[in-house]
């Protein structure tokens, strides 16, 4: 490959965290790309569909109940919305190196916790590491998920009191 197409395939920038989270709160905010994601009535649902600048992005539809477990995003940056319904973040309030260990004790204090009702979102650095429920025993939520670049993998972890442990690496080819 020449050296002119690989720069032609690049973004013509690297999108902010503020237009990852602008980005996702457009998309929440139109009805007609909402309602393109079928929910599922017990399990998470999801659609894919393009960001801006090269990022991916994602509407997610939420169950009752429902949450994603402890997980990273494989060191992308990114930003949520919450479409319509309520979730509720926990998350570290530190960042927490990508590769190179299985298992970390959490320092006192690290804990995060956000309630993110409709229109409500956030944006997140590289080193990410959190969890996302729907707190609602009877009430669907969709969320709108913008990514750069776009998830290389995710790793989940298990969590048990403060020690947080490696559980499971996903590629793109098993979501």
């Amino acid at each position: 490959m020449s050296d002119t197409l690989a720069q032609t395939d690049l973004p013509t920038r690297i999108p902010s965290l503020a237009d990852l989270l602008g980005f996702a709160r457009a998309v929440a905010a139109d009805p007609s790309l909402v309602g393109r994601l079928e929910l599922h009535p017990t399990e998470r649902s999801w659609l894919r569909i393009e960001g801006p600048e090269g990022s991916e992005a994602w509407i997610i539809g939420w169950p009752p109940g429902s949450e994603t477990g402890w997980h990273d995003h494989g060191g992308s940056s990114g930003a949520f919305v919450t479409a319509s319904g309520a979730l509720s973040e926990l998350s570290l309030g530190v960042p927490i190196p990508t590769d190179g260990w299985r298992s970390l004790e959490l320092a006192e204090g690290v804990d995060r916790q956000r309630d993110l009702p409709e229109g409500k979102g956030r944006s997140f650095g590289a080193h990410h590491v959190h969890q996302v429920i729907n707190p609602s025993d009877g009430e669907h939520a969709v969320s709108v998920h913008c990514y750069y670049p776009p998830l290389p993998k995710m790793r989940r972890y298990l969590r048990n009191g403060d020690v947080l442990r490696l559980s499971l690496v996903e590629i793109p080819e098993e979501w």
